[in-house]
Order: structure tokens, then sequence, then C-alpha cells
């Protein structure tokens, strides 16, 4: 299949080799330059739609490497990538007419997010095949909750309904967002992933809805906004509940209407897009807290789906990692064939706190730096065996009642909820039929709990 090559203009090698492999996973060609002037002179002979720049190159600032390209192709999406201390900078980027920008370290999953929701707004000639290749990108596990979240990808594909998908971080609510829109009837229409706690305040208003020319200063073009890319298709707004509130009363009448209004224009236009949204905190705890909107709440939270944590999914962990090494090894051109028994029984009783984009993490470190053929623990990133040392935290060995007695209620809630759903094989859901419960309640109880282990 033949795809235009993106362009990454990054003068750190290192870095180069980081964003090449993170664009290869998610199915993206790419060819990386490390000056200003090669990455001019590659964006000529390639006219890539979406460049990814550094702001900080050795030979030039990358604001004017940004204009000179805008210049050469209106048209291309340009994602700066910058360093926490020069945020101002990248606000004058997106002001002079960049996509989006990303801060180091860059996230695997932003990145991949960024870049497709770039394509989606470029309309390229492209963006089929993209989105093609974003269909093929598959949830792996057949475990009992991730049956249950086939069930609920098939369900929710077939409605037109809000879908409000909740998790841990690193549980994959985008992939779950993504799988529900390949599977509807607008799977022939842009998938658009905004972060709403990625994006300054400032900018946050124009990401959704887009800017006119001369809006405010520095709006040297218009801006087509996330509402109006995903046209036909699919919006998806990760971590809704780190949305500005001034934005969530703009927002909730978008749900209303359907009608968008870009910074500075005086007529409002309908769009026709399916909204998801996700967030890794309680929704409603949110809401109680003031943190989201009771009525934008409402509006939102019509199918709501909850991600498991890995260390509630069983032999998923196995059956995810084994697929995973194995496309991994052929991208890096490695001769690995599975996981040596000791490491296969560690990856089943670690808790992953970083669920699967932590699991990704240590396989592709593996990869890179070893050649197989089988993982063994000495392969595996210093650290990671720590996570395998018992806590007093776990699950009561079945405590009579004898031992519960003197105990605070809270306690013996916890003990006894654990307790159900270690004797249901770590299944979530068949625990909550049991103690007559929603499975999201139990949920919610969890990663509170997590959380106070946490402090």
């Amino acid at each position: 299949m033949n795809r235009p090559s993106l362009l990454v203009v990054e003068d750190t090698p290192s870095l180069q080799k980081v964003y090449q492999a993170m664009l290869r996973t998610g199915g993206f060609p790419v060819t990386c330059e490390d000056t200003g002037e090669r990455g001019l002179r590659s964006f000529r002979q390639l006219r890539p739609p979406v460049v990814l720049l550094d702001l900080k190159l050795p030979d030039g600032d990358g604001l004017q490497i940004l204009s000179r390209m805008l210049e050469i192709q209106p048209q291309t999406r340009i994602i700066v990538i910058t360093a926490d201390n020069s945020i101002g900078k990248a606000v004058k980027a997106m002001r002079a007419g960049a996509y989006e920008f990303l801060v180091k370290p860059v996230d695997e999953c932003r990145l991949l997010g960024a870049v497709r929701n770039a394509l989606a707004s470029a309309s390229s000639p492209a963006m089929g095949e993209y989105g093609e290749s974003a269909s093929a990108d598959k949830i792996i596990g057949s475990s009992p909750v991730m049956r249950e979240v086939h069930d609920r990808i098939a369900a929710a594909a077939r409605s037109m309904a809000t879908v409000f998908i909740t998790g841990e971080s690193g549980t994959g609510k985008e992939l779950f967002a993504m799988a529900v829109h390949h599977a509807s009837g607008r799977a022939q229409g842009p998938f658009v992933p905004l972060s709403c706690g990625a994006i300054p305040l400032e900018l946050l208003e124009s990401e959704m809805f887009g800017h006119l020319k001369g809006a405010f200063s520095g709006a040297l073009s218009d801006k087509l906004g996330a509402a109006a890319a995903a046209q036909g298709g699919t919006l998806f707004l990760d971590e809704i509940c780190e949305m500005d509130p001034s934005l969530q009363v703009k927002m909730l009448r978008f749900l209303q209407t359907a009608m968008i209004q870009p910074v500075g224009a005086i007529r409002s236009r309908k769009v026709d897009v399916r909204i998801i949204c996700a967030t890794s905190r309680d929704p409603f705890e949110a809401m109680r807290q003031g943190r989201l909107r009771e009525d934008l709440y409402y509006r939102l939270h019509v199918l709501p789906v909850h991600m498991p944590p890995l260390r509630a999914r069983g032999d998923d962990v196995i059956e995810i990692a084994e697929t995973m090494l194995r496309k991994m090894s052929e991208e890096e051109g490695r001769a690995f064939t599975g996981l040596a028994p000791e490491v296969a029984g560690l990856f089943q009783r670690l808790p992953w706190p970083g669920n699967v984009r932590q699991l990704l993490n240590v396989l592709r470190h593996v990869v890179v730096m070893h050649d197989g053929p089988l993982v063994t623990l000495a392969m595996l990133p210093a650290g990671l065996h720590r996570l395998d040392e018992p806590t007093a935290t776990g699950p009561a060995a079945g405590p009579g009642l004898d031992g519960l007695v003197g105990k605070p209620l809270a306690e013996i809630e916890r003990l006894v909820i654990e307790e159900t759903i270690a004797r249901e094989g770590g299944s979530v859901p068949r625990a909550a039929r049991v103690l007559d419960v929603s499975p999201s309640t139990l949920y919610r109880k969890r990663e509170a709990w997590q959380q106070q282990d946490d402090e």
C-alpha cells in the first residue's frame, strides 16, 4: 500500500528513533531530518500531510521553519514539539498556524492520537488508508471481563448515543472508542481525538470549535476545530473531567443543538458527529465536587462503559504480551518467539499500575535492547521486580466471622468485596452479580482504595 511519508524534524538522534518507532507502531511511514534546512528540503520533495517539528533546532528558529512550510503548503498540519519550559513558544506556534503541540517527553498514545487527528483535519487522499490502518487495531483479550467489553462495543456501535468510558490510565479507553467507531455506520468518516487535559485553557475553545483569521492576536489563518474535523464521523473527548467549566457551557450547547461557532465567527453552523468521551476519574465524584457540570454529566453519561485494569483480566496479560511481542519483534528485526515460564508467571502476578501501556513499554524496552528468542527475567527493566513484592492490601484469605469482628465496617466491606472477586476468578462483573450491585460500583470502590494505598 503506497502511503505518503510523515516528516519528523528533530535534531536529537535518540528522540528521532523514539518518534519513528512510535509512528511505525501506528502504521505510519516516516522520514526524519535533524536540521531545519534538511527538513525544508524533504518537505518540498515529500509534501507530507503531517509534520512533527521540534521548535528548538541547531540552525534556526522552529517558528520560522513552520511559517515557511505553511507558505509552501498551507494545508499541511504541523504538530510542534516543545519542552516544559517553552509552553509560551508553543502557544505562539499554534497562533501562527501550527495544528497542535506536544510536550516532551511525548506519550505514544498522545502522539498517535495527534497524528490521526491531524490527518482527519487535513482531509488528505491518504485519509482512507490511515483510517483502515486504525481499524485493524484490535482489543486483545478473551477473559470474561473483556468478552463483556466486546459485547459493549457491538451494542454501542449500533447506536448513536453518547458513550462514556471510564477506567484507569493505560487501560485502552481510546482503543475502545476507535473500535466502536470502526464497527459503526460512521466507519468511513474520521475519528478525531481531542485531549481536554493536554491543551492550555486559552487554546481549548479554538481546538474544539476552530477560529477565524484575525479572531485574536496571532490568528493568521482560519483553523478547523476538532468538532468540524469530525464531520460525518466520531469526536473522541479524552479526559472530559479536565475541561474548564467555562467551556463546559459551550460544550453542553453543542451537544444540545449540534451547532458550533468558531472563535470570531458571527454565525453558527451545524455539524454531524457522534460523541464518545472518556475519563480516568470517577465522573460522578467529579460532578459532586463541581469539576463536571451536572447537566453535562447527564447529557454525556448515556452508555457507560468501564475498561477493567490489566490486573483484573487474568490470562489476558499473557495473550497481550505474546501478541505484541511478535509484532514488535517483527518491526525491530528481532527473533523473539515468546516468554520464558518464569516471566509469564511474573507478568500474571504483577499489579501493573500503568496497565496495558506499562506492559507495552516493558516489551518495547526488551525488544529494543535484546534479541531473544525468549524474554527472560534478566532482560526486564530494573525495578519491575519490586512490583512483585507482597503487600498488606491484597484480598484476605477467606476470613471467617471471628476474623471480621472488631474491624471497621469499611475494612470489612473491602475484605468481602476482594474475597468475592478472587473467588470469581478475578471477574468483577461476576462478583457484582454475587453481591447484587453494579460492576461500576465495585470498580469505583477498588479505584478509590488504590488511590488511598498510593497516598
